[in-house]
């Protein structure tokens, strides 16, 4: 093990100062973008009281010689809200050196929520983020109800790295409005009372609230998600709050055409900026195989928002999404798939095999992410040992040796019904040209982050954002220099939600560090399946490598990247 005790040194004459702990021999980079130095990093209460030559003893001293001490990285996009509640590791992000989350995106969240509904904020999870509705009945602990005591019952729990919190809000209108929160606008009165609940939780330490727009995104029994019920009255009430206030950010989904920014939403874009007077961060930048100037088209649209203060959110992996087909939840972001949505097995064995659904799907897929392309789609899992040879096959290639060349989804489908459901797909679907997506990463106007991290959890895992950037495109690639790499995962994200003392390595800063080896450091493409959701439920986790050693708050929460047990997380407050 690199970290090793050592006592404090004695020097007759003179108050040699004890730190808790002393992380010596290390390349220090702090996240501000400055150049790399060698230097010791002294901790005391949690705080970072000292970087340079210490001379003073130390608790605990850990050798970081030959290892690279940067700040905690700081993932701004997360769907943890419910596995805070079984899982105070909060893996996978965790693993790959970060120390600070913020959840609560998209407008889907679990507070505020009335006991007799639990079920209905559940299927939002279900429906939105897919995680399955038993793993959440058997997982979530509901000791709370307004959003200030959810908050304050994570922080009672624990956890091993700091948790903060966007306010979502379709649970804020379902508990003014019920179920009629995704069928109407609110009325001027449920407004008030909306934008109250607000004003507690933002008061309370939420970073802000998140909303969107996308048709992706439905709830409760194939509903609209209820924020997206919204009208531009309420919208205003609630970026007044801020406005009112003086502080908070709002996380919006606005490109439902991917890639392309369209003037609906910009408009949306630039009337929160007005009526809120803070920041807004939107998605998301995506380099698109099909569309290669789409992103750099985007962002010069933007640019007039983005200098006020509009930020579009980008990651920096390529986007590999695998497809079930069990839950209904495959291809959920396309109108024509709405029918499936929610649906049991054996009614979804009927609606696969709907010549019209059929029909309405292709279509719709012809216009889209796939145009036809089914060679870059490849069967990924299967159960019937019939069906095993198939995986790492391509649906082209399985449809030509089925006879079937030119109806390569409409094969899935019938594989599917004919597995039981449990053939599944894999694609990479955007950021494949590590070119173009070189340049998007060095591009300042973009924060880097959309992990997901916590969300479809057998479709995707890109909790690995940070770790692939340092490994992949700082030491693989050269593409983007260490220091400026770690300054987007760090500082940036950290400045943007107002996470105060968090992002920099500087002395008075909270001790959040990782400690990684520079020529080590990475996590691959595609992301590994385990059953350890509660329940026995099944998720893609995303392994990291080289990451030495995590300090959150002062204690190790890593050591040889090995877990600690430490619980040492607060609930980072706006």
């Amino acid at each position: 093990m690199r970290g090793r005790s050592a006592p404090a040194a004695v020097n007759p004459g003179f108050t040699i100062m004890s730190y808790d702990l002393l992380i010596r021999n290390g390349t220090v980079v702090d996240g501000s973008g400055a150049p790399r130095r060698q230097a010791d990093v002294a901790v005391k209460d949690g705080i970072i009281a000292e970087i340079g030559k210490v001379s003073g003893g130390a608790a605990r001293v850990i050798d970081a010689g030959g290892l690279i001490v940067a700040p905690g990285f700081v993932d701004p996009h997360t769907h943890y809200d419910a596995q805070i509640c079984w899982d105070p590791q909060i893996t996978s992000s965790s693993w790959h050196g970060v120390t600070s989350v913020v959840m609560g995106n998209c407008g889907v969240g679990l507070a505020p929520c009335r006991p007799q509904v639990h079920d209905i904020a559940a299927q939002d999870l279900v429906n939105v983020e897919g995680i399955p509705f038993e793993v959440l009945k058997r997982g979530i602990t509901w000791d709370w109800e307004s959003f200030p005591s959810y908050m304050e019952a994570a922080r009672k729990r624990g956890s091993a790295i700091n948790l903060s919190f966007l306010a979502p809000l379709t649970p804020f209108r379902h508990y003014v409005m019920g179920e009629e929160s995704m069928e109407r606008a609110a009325t001027p009165a449920e407004t008030d009372q909306i934008a109250a609940l607000l004003r507690e939780a933002v008061a309370a330490g939420a970073l802000g609230f998140s909303h969107t727009t996308g048709v992706q995104h439905v709830g409760y029994k194939g509903r609209p998600l209820a924020c997206r019920l919204a009208d531009r009255s309420e919208l205003g009430a609630y970026a007044r709050v801020l406005r009112d206030l003086g502080k908070g950010v709002i996380e919006i989904t606005l490109t439902q055409n991917f890639g392309h920014i369209q003037d609906h939403e910009m408009d949306l874009l630039g009337f929160l900026l007005d009526q809120s007077g803070r920041r807004v961060t939107w998605l998301a930048i995506f380099d698109i195989e099909d569309k290669p100037n789409a992103s750099a088209e985007t962002l010069e649209r933007a640019e007039p928002l983005i200098k006020r203060g509009g930020i579009p959110q980008m990651t920096c992996r390529p986007l590999i999404a695998e497809y079930e087909l069990k839950s209904g939840l495959g291809f959920s972001m396309m109108r024509a798939w709405q029918p499936a949505v929610g649906q049991p097995p054996e009614k979804l064995k009927q609606v696969y095999a709907d010549p019209d659904f059929r029909r309405a799907v292709v279509a719709e897929m012809n216009r889209g992410m796939f145009r036809r392309n089914w060679e870059r789609v490849e069967i990924c899992d299967a159960a019937k040992p019939e069906f095993k040879a198939l995986i790492g096959k391509s649906v082209a290639q399985v449809a030509r040796e089925r006879g079937r060349a030119g109806e390569e989804f409409e094969n899935v489908l019938d594989l599917a019904i004919e597995d039981d459901l449990n053939i599944s797909l894999s694609q990479a679907v955007f950021n494949t040209n590590e070119a173009r997506l070189s340049k998007l990463i060095n591009d300042p106007r973009p924060m880097i982050g959309l992990s997901d991290a916590g969300a479809h959890v057998s479709l995707l895992c890109d909790a690995g954002y940070c770790t692939y950037l340092l490994g992949h495109f700082v030491r693989e690639l050269g593409a983007i220099t260490l220091e400026y790499a770690v300054k987007r995962i760090t500082s940036e994200p950290a400045d943007f939600f107002g996470l105060k003392g968090r992002g920099r390595l500087a002395v008075g800063n909270a001790a959040d560090i990782a400690i990684f080896d520079a020529d080590k450091v990475g996590s691959p493409r595609r992301g590994t399946m385990r059953s350890d959701l509660p329940g026995g439920g099944k998720r893609l986790v995303m392994p990291a490598t080289g990451v030495v050693h995590t300090v959150v708050n002062g204690t190790m929460v890593y050591e040889d990247g090995r877990y600690t047990g430490a619980t040492p997380g607060e609930v980072l407050r706006s």
